[in-house]
């Protein structure tokens, strides 16, 4: 990425979790909604807005919500923001933190699978 599509993904990351902090009206759209990272076009004409949602039983559902109201929270960015030309939104979970939990869970059990092991020897001998 370069330097203005940086700058552009952190504006519209810090604009539109400004717009889903005040809540949209849609009821599908329930939980906490956190934009995790934005990924802009090279053009500037389409923006990819990941997400997360906690917790995680309304994932679906809030996902299918956002898409919905992408158009209107694309106006409620454009508002806040000084763009020539405003991307497209579109919307998806964010699985990258899903997958980094599972791998930290998965160190986390063996490091006390690892200290079991050594709490045995030391009672074996």
């Amino acid at each position: 990425m370069t330097q203005r599509t940086d700058q552009v993904a952190s504006t519209l990351k810090r604009a539109t979790q400004m717009v889903l902090t005040r809540g949209l009206s849609d009821p599908r759209v329930q939980g906490i909604i956190t934009v995790t990272r934005v990924d802009v076009s090279a053009d500037l004409a389409n923006a990819t807005m990941y997400c997360s949602v906690t917790p995680h039983k309304h994932e679906e559902l809030s996902m299918h919500g956002l898409q919905a109201a992408s158009r209107w929270i694309r106006r409620q960015v454009a508002d806040n923001v000084r763009f020539r030309r405003m991307p497209h939104l579109s919307f998806k979970l964010d699985e990258q933190l899903m997958k980094q939990q599972e791998v930290l869970s998965s160190i986390a059990e063996a490091i006390r699978e690892d200290e079991k092991r050594a709490q045995n020897k030391k009672k074996d001998t």
